[in-house]
Parts: C-alpha cells; structure tokens; sequence
C-alpha cells in the first residue's frame, strides 16, 4: 500500500510539510475543463439550437424540391418515351434537336434512378437533426456528399 504524503491538501494539490506542492490533482484539472466547455455551451446555445432548427428547415425544403423534381422528371420521361420512337421516324426534325429531346430523356431518367437513394439520405439527415444525434448525422454525412455530387453531375453544362 502506497504511502501516503504528509500534510494537507488545499484546492486539489498535495502540500507537503515544506510547503511545496507536489502535484495537481487530474479531476480538478478535468473539471474546471468540463466547467468552461459548458460555459461555452450555455452562451452558444440560442446559435447552435438556431442552426439546427435553419438546418431541420433546409433539409425539409431539400426534401420538398427533391419531391417536385422527381414528380415532373417522371412525367417529362413518360412524354419522352412514346415522342421519341415517332420522332425518330420523321425527317422533319433536325438532329440536333433530336439529341436535346435524347439528352433530356437521359437526364430525367438519371433523377428518376437517384430518387429512393436521394430520398432516404435527406430523411435520415432530418431525422438525425430532430434527435440530435450527432452519430447519425456523421453517418451520413458521406452519402449527402454523394447526393451533391450526383445532382452537380446530372446538371447539363452551359
């Protein structure tokens, strides 16, 4: 069994009998840490909660113009899918704007096939930003790059 220092113990330190302090105390360290990070916190607070609930509202919007998109890419594709085959047999249309309807077919089809994958990120993000579970939403936050990233990639270049 370890023996223990002579002489008293003020404000986290061991004092030895000459006076000198031997050592600081671990805890005391760590809990006047946790003391000023939550300090930190509480004066943040109206900031943090606000970017979450700006962050709840963007997802939300995400979700309705995702929503709006994939409903009108259907019915242009559906458009596209009996126009084209006619309208590749009449040489009144030029070539070019044959490649535009082609073009848009393949594009309207691109977010069509992005749909369920799109739908499930951007829900599973809002639901992370309503529980506050920061685990979930680092989880995702790969497959919300991969969303961008899809959607930068299907938008035609000008």
């Amino acid at each position: 069994m370890p023996t223990p220092i002579k002489g008293a113990i003020k404000s986290g330190s061991a004092v030895s009998r000459s006076g000198a302090v031997s050592y600081v105390r671990f805890s005391d360290k760590l809990t006047a840490s946790i003391t000023d990070i939550a300090k930190i916190i509480e004066q943040h607070k109206e900031m943090i909660d606000s970017i979450q609930e700006v962050a709840i509202e963007l997802t939300g919007s995400i979700g309705s113009l995702h929503t709006l998109t994939v409903k009108y890419a259907r019915t242009a594709n559906q458009i596209l899918d009996v126009l084209l085959p006619i309208l590749k047999n009449l040489p009144l249309i030029p070539r070019n704007v044959m490649q535009m309807l082609v073009n848009l077919e393949s594009l309207t089809q691109k977010i069509i096939d992005n749909e369920k994958s799109t739908t499930k990120t951007i829900t599973d993000v809002q639901s992370g930003l309503k529980t506050g579970d920061a685990n979930k939403l680092k989880a995702h936050a790969g497959q919300l790059q991969a969303v961008t990233k899809t959607i930068t990639a299907i938008i035609p270049k000008a």
